[in-house]
Order: C-alpha cells, then sequence, then structure tokens
C-alpha cells in the first residue's frame, strides 16, 4: 500500500512539482520525497497517537454523510500541509509562497486521490486497501490480527457510511484502536533504529 501512495505521490508531483519552473530541476525529487514522508509519517504519528478513528473517518467521510471535500477542511490535512510548506522552505530554501503553493496541491491531490481509489469498487484500484495502509504502517500486523482486533475489518467500514464506529458491544472500537497505537508506536521505534519508511521512499524516488 505505501507503493501506492508513493506512486500518487510521484504522478501529482508530476505537474505540481516536475512542471514547476519555481522549483530547480536538481530538487524535484527531495521534494516529492519530502511530500511522501509528510504524508506517510502523518498517518503513522496519527496511529501512534491514538488517531486510528481520525483515519478511519477520513476514509468514510466521518460517516455522517460528509464528502470528500471535507477532507479539505480536516485539521490533520491542514497539519500535514503546514509541516510540509516549512520543510521546503528550510530544507530546500524555496520561497515560502512557492512551498505553500506545493504544499496545498499537492498533499490534499494526494489523499483525494487515495481516499478515492481506497473507496471504489473498480478492479484497477484492488491495490489501494485501508487494512493493507494499515498494517503497513504498524508492522503488518495490527490491522490483520484477528486475535487482537477480532477481526475487525477497516476496509469493510468504507462500504458502511452510516455505520456506528463508536464501540456499541458488537465492536469494540477502543480495544482495537489501543491495538493499533501499540503497534504503530512499536513500528516507529523499530523504524528509528533500521531506517524503515524513509529508506523504502529513497529509493522510490532514486
Amino acid at each position: 500500500m505505501l507503493d501506492q501512495i508513493l506512486d500518487l505521490v510521484k504522478q501529482q508531483g508530476q505537474q505540481i512539482v516536475v512542471q514547476n519552473p519555481e522549483v530547480p530541476d536538481n530538487e524535484n525529487n527531495a521534494v516529492m520525497m519530502e511530500a511522501a514522508n509528510t504524508i506517510t509519517g502523518g498517518f503513522q504519528n496519527m496511529l501512534s497517537g491514538g488517531g486510528l478513528q481520525n483515519i478511519i473517518s477520513m476514509f468514510t467521510g466521518g460517516g455522517q454523510g460528509q464528502n470528500n471535500n471535507s477532507l479539505l477542511s480536516n485539521p490533520v490535512v491542514s497539519m500535514m500541509i503546514g509541516h510540509l510548506a516549512g520543510n521546503l522552505v528550510k530544507k530546500m530554501n524555496l520561497n515560502p509562497a512557492v512551498a505553500n503553493g506545493i504544499a496545498n496541491n499537492i498533499i490534499p491531490g494526494v489523499l483525494n486521490n487515495l481516499v478515492s481509489k481506497t473507496r471504489s469498487n473498480d478492479p484497477a484500484d484492488d491495490g489501494f486497501d485501508l487494512n493493507d495502509l494499515i498494517a503497513s504502517l504498524t508492522g503488518g500486523n495490527a490491522a490483520q490480527d484477528n486475535r487482537q482486533t477480532n477481526g475487525f475489518d477497516f476496509q469493510g467500514l468504507i462500504g458502511q457510511l452510516g455505520a456506528d464506529t463508536n464501540g456499541d458491544g458488537k465492536v469494540d472500537l477502543s480495544d482495537i484502536v489501543n491495538v493499533v497505537t501499540r503497534q504503530a508506536q512499536n513500528q516507529q521505534q523499530g523504524q528509528g533504529q533500521s531506517g524503515g519508511l524513509t529508506d523504502l521512499i529513497k529509493g522510490f524516488f532514486r
């Protein structure tokens, strides 16, 4: 699933970054790597901070009749945009207006595509799966271990926009959140020692 996210960054970055005369050609890959790091790192930070429900809400439209346009006003998305813009200025010395323009286009663009493809029934989008995303950010276990999550199907929530995901006795979501949070924290600690997501992203944009 991470490969799919990186591919979306590359697709969005073609026009927003590569064809942007304000971005030096030798910085194109670095800018897209930073965007990919911001998105994957943002998701992982959400999970490790107990924000599983925020991710589920993002992919289900909140379950309250919201649509994908609400993604643009999501505070997590705003944080990703601000983080990326700041790093583009600090690390690559881009003009702040240019950095803000890139961040405000590439982050929502990638996330809107990610949500749309994950919710799609098109066979061409089979690689986009919320279970796989959560598993890839938690060491491959939390979204797939039936003993820990009671067989909870995160992807299945996408087809149940009106479902009660607050824990009503049928699904103890708080326990699932705790499991995913712990797995994400362990995964982050392991990546700090091995390179993890950063090495994967570097390899993708070489």
